[in-house]
Order: C-alpha cells, then structure tokens, then sequence
C-alpha cells in the first residue's frame, strides 16, 4: 500500500471516531451539565491549580503525554516482527475505542473530584487499601519514567571524549547544539509565562512572538554551543532542573514551555505530512502482518509494546495529575485528552511510513543503515524530503532530534511533578479529611512537596546512571497496567453515581488480560535464566528485580481487579 493512502485513511477514521465517539461519550458522561466550575478555578492556588486557555493547556497536556512514545513504540513493533497492518489496526481501534475513553474519562473523572488524582478516586470509590497499592504501583512506575528519560536526555546532551579526556568537538558538535537550544528554550518560556500571566499580553501576540523566538534560538543554538559536558554531569543537572521545575508554580515554567513545545512537535507532525506526500514511500519494505519466520506472539506483546500510540497509563497520571488542576471549562476535556490522544495515534501513523522509508533506505544503503528509534524516525522523514529537496538532510535531522529531546523532556518535568503527587498522597488520608496542611509528626515532614520531589529525583536519577536498562523491559507491561487500573477506576466511579460504563468494560478486561499474560511470560523468563535453564545468559541483580517485580504487578493487578469489579457489581445489585 502506498504512504499516502495509508495516512489518508487512518486520519478520516481518526476524525470521525473524534466526532461521534467522542460526542457519544460527553453524552453519557454528562460533560458539561450545570456549567460547573472546575478546579482551576473554584481550588486556584497559584501554584497547582491555575486556570489555562484551552490552547495553552493542549499544549501542556499533548507534549506530555506525547514524547517520545508514539516514535519509539511503532518502530520497536516493526522490529519485533510485527507488519504495519497489525500496527496500524491497534493504533486505530485502540486509540479511538481504548486510549481515548483512558484519557477522556480519567481527565473528566478527576476534574468531578476536586482534581483528585486516579489513586485519590480509587480511595473515595473502592477503598483505602486499593489506592495505596496503585500510589505504589504508579510511584515506581514513574520512577522507571524519570531514569529512563533523564538518561535519554543526557545522552542528547552529553558530549564525547577522546581517551586522553579531552572532548572530542567534532562528535559532539550536534549533541552540543541541543543542549544549548534546550536551556535557551527554557529561558524564554519563562519570559513567556511572565508575560502572558503577569503582564497580560495578549495570548495571539505571546504566540508569534514565541514562535519568533524559538527560531532565533534555534539558530543561535546551531551556531553557537560552548557546553562540552559528560553524561554524567547532565544527568545530575537535568535532576537539579527538574526538582525545580517540579515545585514551582506551574504558570512560571510548566504551562508556557510544553505550550512552545507543542509548536515544536505540530511542526514536526507537519514536516512529516510533507514528507509522506512529497516522497509517498510504499510499505511493502514491511510486513503487513507478521515477518516470515516471527517466533513473537502477537499477543501479548504488540499490545504492550504499542502503548503511547493506543493507550497508555501514564496518560490517565497526566489527566488526572496536572491537566485537571488547570482545565479552565469542562467542554474543554473532550478535545484536549480525547483530541489529543487521538493526534498522538496520527503521529504513531507517520511513524510507522518513516520507518516503511528507513527500512528500504537500509536495505539500499547498508554501509549508511539508520539505526535507533531517534535516526529511524528522523532519518527516515529528512531522507523523505532530501530526496526531493537536496541538500535539507543535515538541518531536518537535527530539528527532528531536537524535538525528540525537547519532549523526553516535557515528560521527565512532568512524571517528576506526578511523582511528587503520589508520594504525597500516600502518606494522607483524605477519607479522614486528612490535608498536608494538618497532619502532624513523620506524615508531615514525608507529605512535604520539596521532601518528596528530592526523594524522587534522588531515586530516578540514580537508578537512570546505574543500569536502568536492567529493569526496563517490565515498563511496557507495567504502564499497560495502569492502564487498566485507571479504567478500573473511573468504571468504578461511573458504576457509584449511576452512570453508563460499559465502555469500560471491554478494553479494561481486555487490558488486564494483556498485562497479566505479558507480566506472567516475562516472569518465567526470569524464574528459567535463574533456575539456569536458559544457558547464554546469567543471572545477575537485574534479573531478580525483573523476577520480583514481576510477581509484586501480577498479584497487585489481581487484588486490585477483584476489589473493583466487586465493588461494581455490588452496585449493580443493589440497583
């Protein structure tokens, strides 16, 4: 099948799904019945809770839950031997039926719940218990997140050294120039917040002028770029920035820089629109549905593998996390959490034509092959437009890369400000009427948002310089099941106040059982090269944390599962 035809169909049914689904679930939810206040402004603190305009906050909301996922988790599916055809068709009914009901409804859910996140509504609609094991679940989860993405975005930044220590320029000149966008970048999103919400410039005039300055910066960046630093360094400034970022009001940095941000990744998606219809590779350099030969079930590892793209749990943490402290009108909901998955999945879509294009560029160029998710992507789309623009290669690359850091990034500060939430709330009862406010003793000084955004940057930045890596294979399994813990949650929640949940129902049983089925394959994975079994490989501390955690995800899935699913029925019989 030719690119075009490809991209032209999934956006059609894309929009339409956006349309009636969409409207189809504001009606049964109720979205904007009685014109209530939201949090933002009825709780507004200045820090946490500040209303946006519906654009600033689809910035926040899109660079947040985007990053890097719906690049990496495509591409990783092709090369586990999945077709495009397969990709194509989860992307689609699972963004549309699974990943948008996710978002839309955790968003919705939080925002009727005083911007509660998804474990403050397990506490008030099933119990204690249940939230505590989902804060611990979530927390570690967005421990992985924050290692993992502080060590992606180091590795953009970091220089290379030759063996004597002295850095070597010429192979860090690229990394260098991203680094130093990257902090200007940061600079003048504070200028516009200021701006914008201290001097009330005009929303229209902060935007051109904020496009304006992101090219300027940009080519400042290429032209001029003094920081030469290890890996190491940047891994202990990135955690400096985002125990910062994490703490201040969200107006002075978080707002304005993922709404710039957002420009940065509209733009890419556009670049990569032109580069479909100018170049229109073919996907016959992949399978359609499987690759001959391909050992890997299909389930249940494409659905775990594809998360961003179709449905992810960091999503609801997001919603529910930061997006609902800031939605200035509840009709604003659908189009910012079930629009905004919904152009993640376009994205997931021009992923997967990038890299049908690097695939038969490999094949053609083997001495030159692209390799990684960042060159596949990047390379892929600049190679595209290159070879009808000659000579655009080298500057398309390195703004393509540049966005793929700049949001690791939006997800790093934002996972950090999550992160800090759920450790907070695990330490509050809020059913007692319990707030940070008045507890007293070990819960106040543990509740404390710098003292939990210290332990947290702490444990994820050590665990992202010290073999991440070792644990991380669970992640794609364990965000999966969040996944199906916040459907649980706001199924439940629905179920207590009369409301239709059936669309839950299905992609929340269905969810639990990928998860499940993934965490219980990958655990005897780990049991065999510990029992030795498996004769090429050794096991080593990662092995036995796999092994561990593993276990700990498939009995908390269950509890939690069983304490939801009683919680519901018992509501349907006594109505």
């Amino acid at each position: 099948m030719n690119s075009v035809l490809l991209l032209i169909i999934c956006v059609a049914i894309l929009v339409c799904g956006y349309i009636f689904y969409g409207r189809y679930l504001c009606k049964k939810w109720g979205v904007g019945e009685g014109n209530l206040e939201t949090p933002a402004h009825t709780m507004q603190d200045g820090v946490d809770y500040v209303p946006a305009k519906a654009p600033v906050l689809m910035g926040h909301h899109f660079s947040s839950i985007a990053g890097a996922g719906p690049i990496t988790g495509p591409i990783s599916a092709i090369g586990l031997g999945f077709g495009w055809g397969a990709c194509a068709l989860w992307i689609l009914v699972g963004g549309i039926f699974f990943g948008g009901v996710h978002d839309f409804g955790a968003l919705f859910a939080s925002v009727r719940h005083g911007g509660k996140s998804i474990g403050e509504i397990i506490s008030i609609n099933m119990s204690r218990r249940a939230k505590r094991l989902f804060l611990i679940f979530s927390y570690l989860t967005l421990i992985l997140v924050v290692a993992a993405f502080a060590s992606i975005v180091a590795s953009t930044f970091a220089a290379t050294f030759t063996a004597e220590g002295a850095v070597d320029v010429a192979a860090s000149t690229a990394n260098a120039q991203v680094a130093m966008v990257s902090i200007l970048f940061i600079v003048i999103a504070i200028v516009f917040g200021f701006l914008v919400y201290r001097r009330n410039v005009p929303m229209f005039a902060a935007t051109i002028a904020g496009v304006v300055a992101i090219v300027a910066i940009i080519a400042i960046g290429i032209n001029w770029h003094p920081v030469y630093l290890s890996n190491k360094a940047w891994m202990w400034i990135v955690g400096l920035y985002i125990a910062i970022a994490s703490v201040t009001p969200v107006w002075i940095l978080l707002q304005p820089r993922d709404y710039l941000s957002s420009f940065l990744l509209y733009a890419m998606i556009g670049l990569a629109v032109v580069a479909v219809f100018v170049s229109h590779p073919s996907m016959d350099s992949l399978p359609l549905i499987t690759k001959e030969g391909n050992t890997t079930p299909v389930f249940p590892v494409l659905f775990t593998t594809i998360a961003c793209g179709a449905i992810s749990g960091f999503h609801s943490l997001v919603s529910s996390g930061t997006t609902s402290k800031q939605l200035d009108k509840e009709t604003d909901a659908k189009p910012i959490a079930y629009g905004g998955m919904l152009l993640e999945c376009v994205l997931a879509v021009l992923t997967l034509c990038a890299v049908a294009y690097a695939y038969k560029y490999n094949a053609a160029n083997p001495d030159a092959a692209l390799k990684g998710a960042t060159a596949i992507f990047g390379g892929g789309l600049a190679h595209m437009i290159d070879d009808v623009i000659p000579g655009t290669y080298g500057v398309l690359f390195t703004l393509l890369v540049l966005t793929y850091s700049a949001f690791c990034l939006t997800s790093l500060d934002t996972a950090t400000r999550l992160a800090r939430f759920m450790f907070q709330e695990f330490w509050i009862d809020s059913t007692k009427g319990e707030t940070y406010e008045n507890v007293t003793g070990a819960k106040k000084v543990l509740a404390n948002p710098y003292v939990a955004t210290i332990i947290t940057v702490i444990l994820g930045i050590l665990l992202g310089m010290n073999g991440y890596g070792k644990i991380w294979a669970l992640f794609g399994s364990a965000n999966q099941l969040l996944a199906a813990l916040g459907l649980l949650a706001v199924a439940t929640w629905l179920s207590n106040i009369g409301k239709d949940n059936k669309m839950f129902l299905l992609p929340m049983a269905f969810m639990l059982v990928v998860t499940i089925s993934s965490l219980i394959i990958n655990s005897l994975n780990q049991y065999n090269i510990i029992a030795g079994k498996v004769a090429e490989k050794v096991a080593d501390w990662g092995t036995w944390a796999q092994l561990i955690i593993g276990v700990l995800l498939i009995v908390l899935a269950v509890v939690l599962a069983v304490e939801g699913c009683q919680t519901i029925f018992k509501k349907k019989e006594a109505k």
